[in-house]
């Protein structure tokens, strides 16, 4: 997963259009002015979070998906993406294509989108100077979200829906600071994010990929580089006694009360452990996208379910059919959420 830092205060700027003149002009999260073809019908996604922000906003300009969409996944997106071809990411740990199979998609534009850091930065400058392609670059800040719906859906020709996105994204986000703001610092819980089959690695206070536990009104016990993942001992976590656990990892959410490492931890003797939906694309991040906006809804309702339980699950039909463009059936809802 890209994990990107903060390179300068200075570079987190307003995406905004230069104005009706220069509708195609967009200045980027680098200060560059970006000139985008005025039909944006071929556009390359440069990693995971890009594909999820280029397909809820316009999904037949896609050339292809970073990675291929598993067969689980299917049915959760519009049929016209499920054969698209797997790319490649161009960013991030792991990066699978060079320039050469870049520019052998025939893409009019590079479309990446993340947290800013030096790196990616002067990725997208020398990308763009090597192969002519203008490569947009975006911060993947959660506050930023609805203004990226908004300015991208405007500078890549589809404005009404942009719009669209961006005020139910507002509205999610307020419905929930309001709630979390009326709950006791006391009575939040403390939570733990847990990754891979063990558990043992997650991500620290501040993260990309864990920074909706705060924002849905919990406590993220884990501590560390908030740049990266971290691997955590067994004997750290009960030091942390989260009181929730989250996982995205489904073999550990099925072993985690048998494991004898973790007895004692107050969520797995309370059996308080809870496996984060993941089709077609992770709640919590897997990628860290527009698609954690769904992920906050999930975890206020795990960790307050008093206050934000009721009508979840009317929320994620409703923003499975807006964001994702597919109406969930009885079966679907059920097996997403694994009842």
């Amino acid at each position: 997963m890209r994990i990107l830092g903060i390179f300068a205060t200075a570079l987190l700027i307003a995406l905004a259009p230069l104005g009706p003149a220069d509708a195609r002009m967009v200045q980027d999260a680098t200060g560059r002015q970006i000139e985008l073809p005025d039909d944006s019908s071929r556009i390359y996604s440069a990693g995971p979070p890009a594909d999820v922000l280029l397909y809820v906003l316009k999904p037949h300009a896609m050339l292809g998906w970073v990675r291929a969409i598993p067969d689980t996944g299917r049915p959760l997106i519009l049929p016209q993406t499920w054969d698209l071809p797997a790319l490649g990411r161009l960013t991030g740990k792991g990066d699978t294509l060079n320039l050469e199979g870049l520019l052998a998609a025939n893409p009019q534009m590079i479309l990446d989108y993340g947290n800013i850091n030096a790196t990616y930065i002067d990725l997208a400058r020398r990308v763009q100077d090597q192969t002519g392609l203008p490569y947009l670059l975006l911060d993947g800040a959660f506050d930023r979200i609805p203004e990226t719906l908004r300015t991208l859906g405007a500078a890549l020709g589809t404005p009404e829906r942009g719009d669209a996105l961006a005020i139910r994204a507002t509205e999610m986000i307020a419905e929930t600071e309001a709630l979390v703001a009326a709950i006791p610092a006391d009575q939040r819980p403390r939570v733990y994010l847990a990754r891979g089959p063990e558990g043992l690695e997650s991500a620290a206070k501040g993260s990309i990929h864990s920074e909706i536990i705060e924002r849905a009104g919990g406590i993220n016990v884990a501590e560390g580089d908030a740049d990266s993942l971290i691997t955590v001992s067994p004997e750290q976590l009960h030091l942390w006694a989260p009181e929730i656990i989250i996982t995205v990892d489904a073999d550990f959410a099925r072993n985690a009360p048998d494991m004898p490492e973790l007895a004692g931890i107050p969520a797995i003797d309370n059996r308080r452990i809870h496996l984060a939906p993941q089709e077609p694309f992770g709640f919590i991040d897997a990628p860290p996208s527009v698609n954690r906006l769904l992920g906050l809804r999930w975890l206020a309702a795990k960790f307050h379910p008093g206050q934000a339980g009721a009508g979840l699950d009317r929320d994620i039909r409703d923003f499975y059919a807006q964001f994702y463009q597919v109406d969930l059936d009885d079966a679907q809802l059920k097996a997403l959420m694994g009842e």
